[in-house]
């Protein structure tokens, strides 16, 4: 599929690489601003100059599972804006596969449509469920990190694994012990039920 004008192909924003492409499934994360201590993040700018990037994630998402920083998404109806958010543009903008809120970070894989690029889909998310918890929690200031990782899909095997992990995020966190049983997932028996 040939690159759209609305779409970017390779960018980058600081030190995170990101492709945009009509039609390509992506798995995104984005977390809340204070999920990670400013400490561990200094020790993450030094992890890019002697580790790959897949070590380097591995070790953020580690460091997010132990549910640093304020985790408001625990709270049953800020997770709800989210996965509402989330729901509410699948299959006018984009296709959901998968997605799971956690307390203090948000997994989507997604495919994304022609003339809705994937940094504009993520920050309408953002913008919109920053304004909504924000109001519910009658808190002000940023809510989100500013930027999110992404990682296109080369294969089916990349996206089933991938779907597993995100579903399986919670019970690997130790929230839940079956993925079914944690209600903001696409592995929740009610949400997928939904979606059929």
């Amino acid at each position: 599929m040939s690159l759209s004008k609305d779409h970017s192909g390779w960018t980058a924003r600081g030190y995170l690489p990101h492709y945009d492409k009509p039609g390509l499934v992506q798995a995104v994360t984005f977390r809340l601003a204070d999920s990670l201590p400013k400490t561990k993040c200094g020790e993450w700018e030094h992890l890019l100059q002697i580790t790959d990037d897949a070590e380097r994630i591995r070790q953020i998402e580690h460091n997010l599972d132990q549910g640093g920083g304020s985790c408001i998404l625990r709270q049953p109806e800020c997770a709800e804006i989210v996965l509402n958010a989330i729901l509410h543009f699948h299959t006018q903008r984009y296709r959901l596969i998968a997605w799971c809120v956690m307390p203090n970070h948000v997994h989507v894989l997604f495919e994304t449509f022609a003339g809705h690029p994937l940094g504009k889909v993520i920050h309408s998310w953002k913008t919109f469920t920053a304004r909504e918890i924000n109001k519910h929690l009658q808190r002000s200031g940023p809510l989100w990190q500013e930027d999110y990782f992404d990682t296109f899909m080369r294969d089916d095997e990349h996206q089933w694994a991938e779907k597993d992990y995100i579903e399986g995020n919670p019970v690997k966190a130790g929230l839940v012990p079956r993925a079914s049983d944690w209600p903001w997932s696409s592995a929740s028996k009610s949400r997928s039920a939904s979606m059929a």
